[in-house]
């Protein structure tokens, strides 16, 4: 599959995507937004890829909508447009997905904050700047954003973010926990690969169900039923091949592995 507004590469099961508009410090369009998410589905159906990492080219991660060829033209038309994919879908594909790290390389800011905070992990170059700016555009945040923020940095922090539209520096995005990690800007690739590496090596199926049960228990009241949606899952698990192979490997004392388990 070829793409225009994104590369693509594979390297040791790890898929990198990258925001690929530079001039524009990957601003993001609608055709953006469905490559990006046509590149996952197409990784996650590959069993030669274990997990992603999502960067940007040049000085930016994404800086934001593209004014001038979206809000713009929404504004001059008086047509608001949704693009090839509905509201939602890029939430549940990266929930739905193998695991996700970002590696923001330079400026996130409106929806190239909001389509990281679903993702696993987040990691940061120093210096790096970040906004849920979408306040001073006159609108709201999106993607989910009013959940995954208070659920990441806590009602104040989110409430701060959200209504002052303040744009904050790497460091001060992981005090706030917004962020998870902040590297040097040469080392945050590798340091993306290795996070990334370090989740996918597992079993993918027991990563699926712990994806799953982080998004469906992270905001949910009922403790009975966060335990009966884990003891589920578990009951599957103690079914699976790679349970099993996590056993055998452990009594013969030599690393699992997973890749060979049939089926997989």
């Amino acid at each position: 599959m070829s793409f225009e507004t994104i590369l693509v590469d594979v390297e040791d099961g790890i898929m990198t995507i990258t925001m690929n508009r530079p001039e524009r410090l990957n601003a993001w369009t609608h055709q953006m937004g469905s490559e990006m998410e046509a590149a996952l589905k197409q990784g996650n159906s590959d069993t030669a890829i274990e997990a992603f990492v999502v960067t940007g080219t040049g000085r930016g991660f994404c800086a934001g909508a593209d004014v001038k060829d979206l809000f713009h033209a929404q504004a001059e038309s008086g047509e608001v447009r949704q693009g090839s994919r509905e509201p939602g879908n890029w939430v549940a594909t990266v929930r739905n997905s193998k695991p996700v790290v970002a590696a923001v390389n330079g400026a996130a800011i409106g929806v190239g904050l909001t389509q990281i905070l679903p993702m696993d992990y987040i990691i940061a170059a120093s210096g790096a700047k970040l906004s849920c700016r979408f306040i001073k555009m006159g609108l709201v945040p999106e993607l989910a954003s009013s959940h995954f923020l208070v659920s990441r940095c806590g009602m104040g922090a989110a409430s701060e973010l959200m209504l002052s539209g303040k744009t904050v520096i790497a460091e001060e995005a992981k005090e706030l926990r917004l962020v998870d990690k902040v590297v040097a800007p040469e080392d945050l690739l590798s340091e993306a690969s290795a996070v990334a590496k370090s989740m996918g090596e597992n079993p993918q199926s027991a990563l699926a169900m712990v994806k799953g049960l982080i998004f469906e228990n992270m905001a949910e009241t009922d403790i009975s039923l966060v335990q009966k949606r884990e003891l589920a899952a578990l009951m599957k698990c103690y079914e699976s091949a790679e349970h099993k192979e996590a056993i055998a490997a452990f009594l013969e004392k030599r690393d699992p592995d997973f890749k060979g388990v049939p089926g997989r």
